[in-house]
């Protein structure tokens, strides 16, 4: 039970931390989401080979958690998670490209090494430039940036459903699991046996509870449409920031700075 506790505690960290004051937390949702957007996008533009171009956009993420005084620790704990995906899928590059690329204080840095490294470097700084923007956005104005920029109502019900559904998952896990651990006090977790119906006794009881949360919905006037309260258009501002900070990073990756670092430390 304590392990479901915690994973409950690590998915409910992320959304305390969009309750801070910051001047990051208070930029329009609209104009995070775009920038982060522009961000990912110039990320992935690097070529394999263009590795010392991307340390010089690791300088982003650093900036943004300095701004909106987020932790590095709870970031890092869910970029593990997708590392392991980037991790299997450039591995090979290891052994297929042995072709020496420079050498650094005489040691031979392959050309694998360098796609390998920026595979990786590229997934870690895409995930925490969602990972902050997620730490710093509400889920409403999250949902009202996606509404914005004219992404379907039915996508963003989706979405706002599911981030709220996983709470009452995790709720329905825990008391089953309390119930199972009353009913086999010396056990000290699920037996593998009893993996198969806890699970379809939990989405059975999921089920259950979604319908009952739904017509309570109903009851509240809910017709299938997301109402704001409060919109913030980006307005010409937004939009300025946007186009601003857009073209800085366009200029960043049309001039590569990343290289002269690389000429310093590479040779």
């Amino acid at each position: 039970m304590a392990s479901i506790q915690k994973s409950f505690q690590q998915i409910a960290a992320l959304e305390e931390l969009t309750h801070k004051h910051t001047p990051l937390h208070r930029m329009n949702a609209a104009v995070k989401l775009m920038i982060t957007f522009i961000y990912i996008i110039i990320v992935v533009s690097f070529r394999p080979m263009e590795l010392d171009g991307l340390l010089f956009f690791a300088c982003f993420p650093v900036f943004l958690m300095i701004i909106g005084e987020i932790p590095l620790k709870p970031l890092m704990l869910r970029c593990m998670i997708a590392l392991p995906f980037a991790l299997f899928a450039g591995i090979s590059n290891l052994f297929l490209d042995r072709t020496v690329y420079t050498l650094v204080e005489g040691v031979p840095i392959t050309g694998g090494m360098v796609t390998f490294s920026s595979l990786l470097l590229k997934t870690v700084l895409t995930v925490m430039a969602v990972l902050l923007y997620m730490a710093t956005t509400k889920m409403n104005d999250m949902i009202y940036a996606l509404h914005s920029i004219h992404v379907p109502s039915l996508i963003m019900i989706q979405m706002m459903m599911t981030y709220r559904y996983i709470g009452v998952l995790m709720d329905e896990a825990m008391r089953m699991h309390h119930a199972y651990l009353l009913r086999a006090p010396k056990e000290k977790g699920i037996k593998l046996k009893d993996m198969g119906t806890f699970l379809g006794q939990l989405i059975l009881r999921s089920i259950d509870r979604a319908e009952r949360i739904y017509h309570a919905m109903q009851c509240r006037g809910f017709e299938g449409r997301i109402h704001y309260s409060a919109k913030k258009p980006i307005g010409a501002g937004g939009w300025l920031v946007i186009f601003m900070i857009g073209f800085l990073m366009i200029m960043v990756r049309v001039l590569l700075p990343g290289e002269m670092i690389g000429r310093i430390f590479i040779r």
